[in-house]
């Protein structure tokens, strides 16, 4: 096939793709046999008046030969012959029985895509997650944001799909792995939209994530793999070389382990510690901690689109922006940019307080939300290990304490915030978050290295997108769990854990993934490394 990359179309224009390509290659429409879209993106740039474009990446099955099409395209960059970047396969393997299976701590996307790994090369994973069914999960969600008691096992960071079951689905990533097509083909075969093969901003959403995330669930028992809900890990034991041995569920279970996929996720606070009791090699990292922001999302569809907003043809805009203060260096940035949905509470803890973005498929709410983060490092919060994730639960914990200690979140309108005053509840947009809000000032919440940055990334923001700050905007806090605090040391290439051999920390809880893709790759290639050391071969 012949791929046409940097394909610019104008959105208006509904000419179907192979008439549109048959045009860019010079070739009769009837010599176009198939289409296939790779990628497509939206340029909202509209340079010199120029309407908004969708830019695509075409691979393209034509009836003259290949060669002859390219060698009068010769002096075109965008038109060449399609390259198979397809991961190998696996040899085969199986599980002969006489080892210990696997066990799989954790069924977020790491713990999800290692255990579909391991499942699919026979060898009939066990998978032990503390939270619930995402079934029961969505049932004990909704009952705490509508004033309910929060289950701190079963919530928006617990249960079966982990976090980013209730997120915005996004399958966006930073990284760029061959296994990141498998994990989308994953996704697809589950029952998410074939679209997500080629948009360039993929996501899923919460509604349709929930009976995905159940789908693979289901596929990995298909294959032999067994699911445990309510199965907390709560305990490790070593042999006296420091392997592991054995896991303690629910403090009472021993189960005997030799390897042991570690997908905790990162908001397992109970587990780092009990983790870095063991001895296991943890270290501190930066992270970033910061508030949630809304406007409408017609007013962020208009800074992108102009006069081209609200047409049935594009999807609803997002954004992102950075910021680096000149005096300290530090940066702000938006993250999880959730077009279209809300706020939500995100807690796992009694008496804490902390945020998230989600939002459905469609993103149809009307409401546009980001988090607004600030950088901060060892330097910060101290040295040790766990000195992060000690400022992440002082500062829900405080959160708590100003929304009135009843999950209420606290909040504040951007012109109260830069203006020094508080107390003001003339929203631009009604607050999101459930179960409900207070009208507080921030700075007392958030330190004053955060607060600093924040007043000066927000009249930034505002130069980049006029009406950012608008003095209405609400901001919500805190949104404290944008990444693990720490990190769990191991080997690049086997994948395991320092000096604790048959332990492999993957995904975001170990400090390697930053999202769904990112975290689902790592579970991935975290399960081919224990195949690669174990493989069994099946005879032809």
């Amino acid at each position: 096939m012949i791929r046409i990359r940097n394909f610019q179309v104008p959105f208006t224009d509904a000419t179907c793709l192979e008439e549109l390509a048959a045009r860019r290659l010079k070739l009769p429409p009837q010599a176009v046999l198939a289409v296939v879209i790779v990628r497509k993106a939206v340029d909202a740039r509209r340079y010199h008046g120029a309407p908004v474009q969708f830019v695509y990446v075409l691979d393209v099955a034509v009836a003259e030969p290949e060669k002859k099409v390219l060698q009068r395209l010769k002096r075109d960059k965008n038109v060449e012959v399609v390259k198979n970047e397809a991961a190998p396969a696996p040899a085969l393997r199986q599980f002969t029985g006489r080892e210990l299976r696997p066990v799989v701590v954790g069924f977020g996307p790491a713990g999800m895509f290692a255990a579909l790994t391991l499942a699919k090369a026979g060898w009939q994973p066990l998978v032990l997650e503390r939270g619930q069914d995402v079934d029961t999960r969505q049932a004990d969600i909704e009952r705490f944001w509508q004033g309910g008691a929060l289950n701190v096992q079963s919530n928006v960071q617990f249960g079966e799909g982990g976090a980013g079951t209730f997120s915005d689905g996004k399958l966006t990533t930073r990284i760029n792995d061959v296994h990141m097509q498998d994990v989308i083909e994953a996704f697809i075969t589950a029952g998410a939209p074939e679209e997500i093969r080629y948009l360039h901003k993929p996501h899923i959403g919460t509604d349709l994530l929930r009976g995905i995330v159940k789908n693979i669930r289901q596929e990995i028992i298909r294959l032999g793999g067994q699911v445990r809900f309510g199965a907390q890990v709560t305990d490790i034991e070593l042999t006296a070389a420091g392997a592991v041995e054995a896991l303690i569920v629910n403090g009472e279970e021993r189960l005997p382990a030799a390897s042991v996929f570690l997908g905790i996720g990162h908001s397992a606070r109970d587990t780092y510690k009990m983790l870095l009791g063991k001895g296991i090699r943890m270290e501190a990292k930066p992270f970033a901690m910061g508030v949630r922001i809304e406007h409408p999302q017609e007013f962020i569809d208009r800074a992108q689109y102009g006069e081209d907003a609200g047409h049935p043809r594009l999807p609803v805009a997002d954004y992102a922006l950075t910021y680096k203060d000149p005096v300290t260096g530090r940066g702000a940035y938006s993250f999880c940019m959730c077009p279209g949905g809300q706020v939500v509470a995100a807690t796992s803890a009694e008496g804490h307080v902390c945020t998230n973005g989600m939002s459905n498929y469609k993103r149809d709410s009307g409401i546009a939300n980001s988090a607004l983060l600030v950088q901060v490092g060892p330097d910060d919060f101290g040295q040790e290990v766990l000195a992060g994730m000690a400022l992440q639960d002082k500062l829900e914990a405080l959160a708590f304490e100003l929304g009135g200690r009843n999950y209420h979140a606290p909040v504040q309108t951007v012109g109260d915030f830069l203006g020094g005053t508080s107390g003001s509840t003339q929203f631009l947009t009604t607050p999101t978050y459930q179960p409900g809000v207070k009208a507080v000032d921030l700075h007392a919440l958030l330190p004053d290295y955060m607060a600093q940055t924040l007043t000066g990334a927000l009249p930034w923001f505002d130069r980049k997108i006029p009406g950012f700050a608008d003095k209405g905007a609400v901001m919500t806090g805190i949104e404290a769990r944008s990444s693990a605090p720490c990190r769990i040391r191991r080997d690049r290439v086997s994948f395991v854990a320092e000096a604790t051999p048959g332990l492999y920390p993957m995904g975001e809880g170990a400090g390697y993934a930053g999202g769904i893709m990112s975290a689902a790759v790592d579970g991935m290639k975290a399960a081919l490394a224990f195949l690669d050391k174990n493989v069994h071969t099946i005879k032809s």
